[in-house]
Order: C-alpha cells, then structure tokens, then sequence
C-alpha cells in the first residue's frame, strides 16, 4: 500500500534474537553442510582454483582466529584495523575478529600510508593486521599481525563464538563525509540479520546458488554481497583474485557454473565492448546484480540483449548497506532504482527542515529510512553530533535526493550534498582538495564530479596555478603520492578564477555547468 504521502511501509522484517553475533551468523550453513564449497578463490584467467573452502574450514579457520585473537589480548569491542591485499585472510581476519566480541575495521588496500594512519588515529585499534607489500609504522600501542601471525592464529584451538547482545557493535566502516573527513560508521550485529532483506528483495538468493562476485576481498560491497549472505545462505562464493581484467568474469562464470553475478556499472560497460560469446559464457546465470553507482538504462538495456539474463540495481549507502532495489520479484522500472526492499521503511522528506510530513507522491525531495530499521548504524565513530544531525524525527536522512511513484519506485536525483561517486566509492570533494592543494603550483583548487558523457562521470580538478601550469603529468604524480586511485581526479582543468557565493562558499556545481556550457 502506497499512501498519499509517499510512504512506503513494506512491514516489519523477522526480528532479530535479543542474543546473536554475525560470525555465527554466517557460519550456520556449516553445522548444515560441513563438506560443501564456501569458497573458491580463483587466480588467473585460466580459471584455476587457487584455494577451496568447505564450511567446515571457514567455521574452524573462523573460530580459531577468534581464540587466538582472545589469548592475544583482544578484548569486546577492541578494534582490529584490516589493511590486506586480495586475499582469503581478510574475511577469516573479518569475522574472526567479530567472533571474539571485537570490532574488524575493513579498509581499502589502495589507501596511502598516510591516509590509512589517519584512520588508525582515530580508531585506535588494539591490532592491526597488514599485508607485506602495505606495511607501515604503526604508532605505539598498536600491534602488528603480520602475514606470519594470520596463520599462526588459524592454527589455534578453535574457540566458542563470543556471546554478544544484537545491538553490540560489531565492524566499523570509514566513508568519506561532506566535512572532506574520512567517517566512521559504526554497525551492530544484528545487521547481518537484516540483510535477509536483500535476500529476497534484490539477490533472489537460495542456498543452490554459486555467487560470483568482481569486488576484491577488502572491499565492503564484497563483504556484504559476496561473502557474507551467500554464506549465511549456504550457497557458494566465487571470488577472483588475479590481475584486473574485466573480460575475465565470462570465462570464471562459465568454468565454474555462476548463477549470480555482482559487480559495480563499471564492470558492465567494460564487458560489454568486445562482447563476443557472452550468451554462452553466463548460460549458467539466473541474473546480474549490480550497485555502487546509478546504473545506465542503455548499459542494463545492452546487458540483457547480450545475455539474455535480467539485470537487478541496488540503491545503498555505508550506513545501512542496500536497501531499495529491483529483484526477480520486483521488476526493474528504467530510470528507477526499484522499490524498498520488503520489511523497509521508506520516506521522501522535504528539504526544509521545518517541515517533517513525507512530500506527496511524486515530488522530489530528501530520501530518508526509518531509525527502527535493524540495518541501520549504530552511528558515526565518536561522533553523536554528526550522528544526530542525520536524524529528523523517526527518520535518518541519506543525504540522497529522490522522488517516489505510486507503485513505490525510487527515481535517484543525486546526492543533497557534494560528495562524489568515483567508480562505487564516495569520495568528498574537499579532502582531494587538500590533497592537491598541497601541490607548490596550485593557488587553488576545486574539486566536482564532471559528466563526460550520458553515462560517466569522472572526478575533475580546476586548478588556478601559481604562475605557469604545472602540467597534467606532475599534478597526477603528486595526486598518485598522497591519494587513492580511486580518489585522484582523472581531468584536470586549468582556469582563471573559482566561482563563490557572496559569502565566499566555494560553487563546484556552477563551476561544472560553466564549464559544460563553455564547450568544455
């Protein structure tokens, strides 16, 4: 039932027990099915099994970790910070963590040293595993879990799972916020339990599936849509671990039977040219799924004509995963991104902040989710202020514009604020613009997501020189030395003057449309 007031209220999901922990979670399907795969961990493209895992290896691999971690000093809700490679230590270090009451903290391998300290400031992590090849001094009291203490800890005695209460933290996500600031968000136990929204609502996933997913293991859309439900579902995980290659997904997907495939709109696009043989190498698949990103109607359009396999889109944020997508049962609606996923509670709010009834069907306005949705954070990492100002009433504000139909359908609008997408990830304009501000040739910079073409944006940088133009080389460089790839700008444009408001706000938006009128 849609009510006039675009609310879309799919009902109450099956509550979460008042005691559960998500390691344990997601290790049920091991006292159902002990030999059957998990996991397999494949290497190149010749499709080769590098590593297979039986639940019984996983429950064991998991519960020893957690012993070894507990008998290492860990105590509930200690911080372990993951800065790891692609590789299969990263989950069993994930949950293993979680399984002995503390807190894993994820990060992404593409973190400079310094910005990966950066986080370890704030979190203050009691261990911190790190790969080889991404080491870097840890300040005092942080202790190191080299490659060498990840297997020494598998080879533990397996431990019980720690008994924690639904509402105890259990991992800690950081995502870049409109203060140019890395985040934390902080996420309970129980949000593994209402992720079986997304079973149904998005993944139509059962434990017969085999998920073949194009993320990396250190990435959170992997941990989630990749390794985290397929388990507690009991079905199989197929993750590449080779060099990056997006015709490779066709070849792993008829090799070794995927009938789920998960990737961001990126990995579409870039199979997509080329596509010679695709029918018959996802002939094993029931469908794609596919987030991170607004997805291209014409991209999922050229996606199933290719195939033949339907294609379902994901709307989420860092601060309650996915929640509004279509699915086998909900249909996709081009230029929607689906309907809330059933036992969701969905609103579009006015943008003024005086007014708390929903906006009439139709209308744009602030996309919000109910503050008794069990997915929902717990809140930002030691920060009630930011975390109250998301909230408005029985509401959390996404921060996402949007407008919803009578049929309960999601038209995205874009982001309220001006944090970007780049490639999946929400990147916040003003910390690249510290970063390349730093550069001695640039006097200013500003820092916009710019639309090349009707279906990519890429991240951009005006640049008013200190005197002669630096160059696009040496500003690359020095966005490579102290950047994520994913957040260095990919354009780079110099101009004369940043455009600002009277009060001296800096306007990216009218600096990107100036720039697009120009015939840039």
């Amino acid at each position: 039932m849609i009510p006039d007031d675009s609310l879309f209220d799919q009902g109450p999901p099956p509550p979460c027990p008042a005691s559960f922990n998500m390691a344990a979670h997601v290790l049920d399907a091991a006292r159902r099915t002990p030999e059957k795969l998990a996991l397999r961990v494949l290497a190149d493209a010749t499709s080769a099994v590098a590593e297979a895992w039986r639940y019984a290896d996983l429950d064991r691999a998991i519960r020893a970790t957690a012993a070894g971690l507990r008998s290492a000093g860990l105590q509930p809700g200690d911080r372990v910070a993951l800065r790891m490679g692609n590789v299969s230590d990263f989950p069993i270090l994930f949950f293993g963590t979680i399984a002995a009451g503390g807190i894993a903290v994820p990060t992404s391998s593409q973190l400079t040293a310094s910005e990966f300290l950066g986080l370890v400031a704030d979190m203050k992590p009691h261990f911190a595993a790190v790969s080889t090849e991404l080491a870097v001094d840890l300040p005092d009291g942080v202790g190191l879990l080299a490659p060498g203490a990840w297997a020494e800890l598998r080879g533990c005695v397996p431990g019980p799972i720690a008994q924690t209460e639904a509402g105890d933290p259990a991992f800690l996500i950081y995502t870049s916020g409109t203060s140019g600031r890395p985040r934390g968000v902080l996420h309970a136990q129980r949000s593994a339990h209402a992720r079986r929204m997304m079973w149904d609502g998005w993944y139509g996933l059962s434990e017969a599936d085999t998920v073949l997913h194009a993320g990396a293991f250190n990435w959170t859309y992997t941990l989630g849509a990749g390794l985290t439900d397929p388990w507690a579902a009991g079905a199989g995980t197929l993750i590449y671990a080779g060099p990056r290659d997006a015709h490779v997904w066709p070849r792993l997907a008829r090799a070794h039977g995927a009938t789920i495939f998960a990737a961001v709109p990126g990995v579409y696009r870039q199979m997509l040219r080329g596509a010679e043989g695709m029918a018959e190498d996802f002939a094993t698949l029931r469908h794609g799924l596919t987030a991170g990103e607004r997805m291209p109607d014409a991209v999922a359009e050229e996606w199933r004509a290719t195939t033949g396999k339907p294609l379902y889109e994901a709307l989420g944020m860092s601060e309650v995963s996915t929640y509004i997508s279509s699915a086998p049962s909900v249909p996709p609606r081009p230029g929607t991104s689906g309907r809330p996923q059933r036992g969701r509670r969905v609103a579009i709010l006015p943008e003024d902040a005086s007014h708390d009834a929903p906006e009439p069907v139709g209308e744009p306005g602030l996309l919000a989710v109910s503050r008794r949705d069990e997915g929902l954070m717990l809140g930002y990492w030691h920060d009630p202020a930011a975390t109250q100002a998301a909230m408005r009433g029985e509401w959390f504000l996404t921060g996402d514009r949007a407008a919803m139909d009578r049929d309960g359908y999601i038209t995205y609008l874009g982001r309220a604020d001006e944090v970007m997408n780049a490639l999946g990830y929400r990147v916040a304009p003003q910390e690249v613009e510290e970063a390349i501000g730093r550069h001695p040739a640039v006097a200013e910079v500003a820092v916009a997501e710019l639309p090349v073409r009707a279906d990519l944006s890429l991240v951009a940088a005006f640049i008013v020189p200190r005197g002669k133009w630096p160059g696009e080389d040496a500003l690359a460089a020095h966005a490579a030395a102290t950047l994520a790839p994913y957040k260095a700008p990919k354009v780079w444009i110099e101009v004369d003057t940043l455009p600002r408001s009277p009060n001296g706000k800096l306007q990216r938006r009218t600096l990107v449309s100036t720039y697009r009128r120009d015939g840039g």
